[in-house]
């Protein structure tokens, strides 16, 4: 492997604020690289500075001779007025071939990525045909490295296994940032994390990203044991030094200076580990209801534009259903979505939803925040205090628990990123009680940290979820089970994204390309036909179920009172014993709500 670029101790600051210091690290010719790091590290700002675009405030970038770096922006800025076939010809205008050359580049390159009408206009193109766009631009300047900022944001799944195939087969090298864990471990051979949690400003190891998760525990479990052992030095010198001037004079004054370096280092080591553990705080407050089922659809159908989304679909959503929803752009998802909370009617079939039913909708568009209000005034729209679970907050502290610093809460939320938005709207649903929480693409522009969080606190949510999103990995850890719409019509349930990926091109392709999937035999059969229906031990099962609930739920809140004793919770023994039988009574729990949902879905 040859060396394409060099980057020699490059440092960046905005203002007064460092994004990054002294970062040095090189990028051969197959090197496939993905970068990625806290919101704020500088990620976007890096790839800039590679490709030339932003110069860095101290350092050096050295390339290979007539190497050609290409960027392709996280937000596409077109002409809406321009065709396809313009703006790619005017991106290919910078290369230094003849003409006959750049003409071949722009043809095989809108046939590459597959652009049905090259003459169409540029504002009439969907959020991931002009992601497709940008990066036809990239791709027809035959670039030496190619470097891409947040490839997969707003695309839908259907996009992105298309971009994965297509990196893939790159012949050149490349650098991207990216938050989809998924996506990452299927385009990426070498991983870089920009964090000022490590000594060197960055991690980077070779391999794919669980080669690096398992190479960044091994790096921080170091640093934690460093903090440890340099502790443990600093108490000594500074016993030392506490034994008064006449034993201090009898010493060497190098003692004295390497103490004070101790010191120093230990300073830089808590405060490296402290931002390790820095993340932000979740935790989605329901409404505890009781009744078990929330919503219950039965033979619903609907269809737009004389185009039938879906039809008769059955859902049953209880109080702790959590149903991740896939589907190309168009399949039908917000409307199902809007059918089940009440939004919308359907064509056919009845929706039954518990009274008062609360609602709670994460929007991907960030349609809900006002961009010219401040910080403080979205995450606190009536005075400076913020009511959470009967308590009160003073929005600073409110404002801390997601990460942000006391200087931005004046900032208009439009000078925030895309990341630091997504936090204020995670913020504004977590203050208001939900039976059902929807959410939106809700990984759109967060770091994995965050990402990571939100996971844990979903799986912790007591009430019900509905997930709509492109991250597999969280579609796999969150869901109960994944609803899977075709848009023609079709939908089939699914126990995992890993079955579901076997048929995932049946329900990912164009409407226009594909036959309408057949029903299985048990649709296919007449409407008059008698349905199987329960047995009759299955009935009496069925009527036993909420009682069998009820008693274990009481149950917990039992150990959960008892265990809230100063008594118990002083006591390790025994407050680990009960931690125990609660961990085997939500065991039990959980299999009695899927076995429920089960029946109900039989009937």
């Amino acid at each position: 492997m040859s060396i394409l670029l060099t980057c020699q101790s490059i440092s960046k600051s905005y203002s007064a604020r460092p994004l990054f210091e002294n970062i040095s690290f090189s990028v051969e010719d197959e090197h496939r690289i993905g970068v990625i790091g806290p919101n704020g590290s500088g990620k976007s700002t890096m790839l800039k500075i590679l490709a030339g675009l932003v110069e860095p405030d101290s350092g050096n970038l050295v390339t290979r001779k007539r190497m050609r770096a290409v960027y392709v922006p996280q937000q596409e800025s077109f002409d809406p007025e321009k065709s396809v076939s313009e703006i790619v010809t005017e991106a290919a205008a910078s290369m230094p071939v003849q003409d006959y050359e750049r003409a071949a580049s722009i043809d095989s390159t809108l046939s590459r990525l597959k652009f049905p009408d090259r003459s169409a206009a540029s504002g009439t193109l969907s959020g991931g045909w002009r992601k497709r766009l940008a990066l036809a631009c990239g791709l027809v300047q035959q670039p030496d490295l190619l470097l891409i900022d947040e490839p997969t944001n707003h695309l839908d799944l259907q996009s992105i296994l298309w971009l994965e195939e297509l990196l893939r087969s790159l012949p050149y090298p490349f650098m991207l940032v990216s938050h989809d864990r998924a996506f990452l471990e299927s385009v990426t051979n070498r991983m870089m994390e920009l964090n000022p949690t490590y000594p060197e400003g960055h991690l980077t190891v070779d391999g794919s990203y669980s080669d690096f998760l398992l190479m960044r525990e091994e790096q921080l479990s170091a640093q934690r044991n460093q903090q440890q052992a340099l502790a443990s030095q600093v108490r000594r010198e500074i016993a030392w030094l506490q034994r008064g001037a006449r034993a201090r004079q009898t010493k060497s004054s190098s003692r004295i200076k390497q103490a004070g370096k101790l010191i120093e280092e230990l300073a830089d080591v808590k405060q490296r580990n402290a931002i390790a553990t820095a993340q932000i705080e979740l935790e989605f407050e329901s409404t505890d209801r009781k009744a078990k089922e929330l919503v219950v659809a039965t033979g619903v159908s609907k269809a737009y534009a004389g185009r039938t989304l879906f039809s008769d679909l059955d859902i049953l959503l209880t109080s702790r259903s959590k149903l991740g929803l896939i589907g190309r752009n168009g399949s039908g998802k917000t409307t199902l979505l809007k059918l089940l909370i009440g939004n919308l009617e359907p064509e056919r079939g009845t929706i039954k939803r518990a009274q008062d039913l609360k609602v709670v909708w994460f929007d991907q568009n960030r349609e809900q925040l006002d961009q010219s209000k401040t910080l403080a005034e979205s995450l606190c729209s009536d005075g400076d205090w913020v009511s959470v679970r009967d308590r009160k907050l003073h929005v600073a502290t409110w404002a801390s628990k997601f990460l942000f610093r006391s200087d931005q809460l004046r900032l208009p939320i439009s000078y925030l990123s895309g990341g630091e938005q997504a936090r204020i709207l995670l913020a504004n649903i977590m203050a208001q009680p939900a039976d059902i929480l929807i959410l939106d693409e809700p990984t759109n522009d967060l770091d994995i940290p965050s990402i990571e969080v939100l996971e844990e606190t979903l799986i912790d949510f007591p009430g019900s979820i509905i997930l709509v999103t492109h991250d597999r990995m969280m579609l796999d850890t969150v869901s109960h089970k994944l609803l899977a719409l075709d848009g023609r019509g079709g939908a089939q349930f699914f126990t995992s994204y890993e079955q579901f990926e076997k048929v995932a091109d049946q329900f990912l392709s164009d409407p226009q390309t594909k036959p309408v999937i057949p029903r299985s035999k048990e649709k296919e059969a007449p409407k008059t036909q008698a349905k199987s229906g329960l047995s009759g031990p299955e009935k009496r099962e069925l009527a036993s179920m909420p009682e069998k609930i009820e008693a274990l739920e009481k149950q917990i809140a039992e150990l959960q009172d008892e265990m809230h004793k100063p008594a118990i919770a002083s006591n390790h023994t025994e407050l680990q014993a009960l931690l125990k039988q609660e961990e085997e009574l939500q065991g039990r729990l959980d299999v009695l709500f899927r076995r429920w949902e089960e029946l109900e879905a039989k009937q």
